[in-house]
């Protein structure tokens, strides 16, 4: 069974010492393994928040390692040294700002210091590269969230669509977009009466 090559790349200083253990990166592979109905084969890189480092990882698993997906976690945030939206950006041939954006969107109810993420995603020739925050939950979250997106990004990548297998993230739509209330039809108050009689 041939399978996928997926980059992930955990931006940590103390991951990238050793300091800490990249949590981050092992819940990847594990939400990754419960999506997609076949194994993966995972590419791990662990680094500093280094853009010229994060450049030449991100470079290499997208042109010499040939990987479909890559995922990046950390380094998203707002302090001097997130670098990984504005390097991301500088390697991409196409950006696909709606990942950052609905990652953003249904994590702020959750998390309102969602709003501070400026992760991305985008295209490097065959491969699809998303950005995710830097804690397991919020990589949990996202990916769940993102998957429908991804299989169907990597279709229209590589021309082959990964098979989904868990079930679709629960979003209580009528609490995220209110203005579906004015959508529906409004109750004729006459069926009130009529059931009365």
């Amino acid at each position: 069974m041939v399978r996928m090559k997926i980059g992930r790349i955990t931006l940590s200083d103390r991951v990238s010492q050793g300091v800490d253990e990249d949590k981050n990166g092992l819940e990847i592979e594990r939400i990754i393994t419960a999506i997609f109905e076949k194994p993966s084969e995972f590419v791990p890189v662990l680094i500093p928040n280094d853009s010229d480092q994060l450049r030449a990882a991100l470079i290499r698993l997208c042109d010499e390692e040939k990987c479909p997906l890559v995922i990046t976690t950390g380094g998203t945030g707002p302090s001097q040294r997130d670098i990984t939206p504005e390097t991301t950006l500088q390697i991409l041939d196409k950006e696909l700002p709606g990942f950052g954006e609905i990652m953003r969107y249904y994590s702020y109810e959750r998390v309102p210091t969602a709003i501070l993420s400026r992760a991305t995603a985008g295209i490097r020739g065959k491969s699809l590269v998303i950005n995710l925050p830097g804690r397991p939950k919020a990589v949990n979250f996202c990916l769940k969230l993102l998957r429908e997106a991804i299989a169907e990004g990597l279709e229209h990548i590589t021309g082959t669509r990964p098979v989904l297998r868990v079930d679709p993230i629960e979003i209580p739509l009528e609490k995220y977009l209110p203005f579906l209330k004015w959508l529906k039809p409004k109750k004729d108050p006459r069926d009130k009466i009529t059931a009365h009689k």
